[in-house]
């Protein structure tokens, strides 16, 4: 298991498209993936559960990968919240 804080860096927070879009590139790996925020916990690979956190530009997230393939999902993750889910192409 590997988890990283991440920031949400993007001025409009993490509403449908860059939700759909972390929903997207972390649905690529076998590994689990949770998100914890504000001491809840959902499943990084649901859009329902990713639009419930409502995470506005500021907030900080634990993003956690559990699997075969963690260490790559939470480096390509990650870099969509470094890089305010921009110029994304998966």
């Amino acid at each position: 298991m590997v988890s990283k804080l991440v920031e949400v860096k993007n001025e409009a927070g993490l509403h449908a498209r860059p939700a759909s879009v972390l929903v997207k590139a972390a649905s690529r790996f076998k590994s689990e993936f949770t998100i914890k925020m504000y001491g809840y916990s959902v499943n990084g690979k649901s859009i329902l559960g990713v639009m419930t956190l409502a995470a506005e530009h500021g907030a900080e997230m634990e993003l956690i990968f559990d699997g075969e393939d963690e260490e790559e999902a939470l480096a390509t993750v990650a870099e969509l919240f470094e890089n305010k889910f921009q110029n994304q192409q998966l």
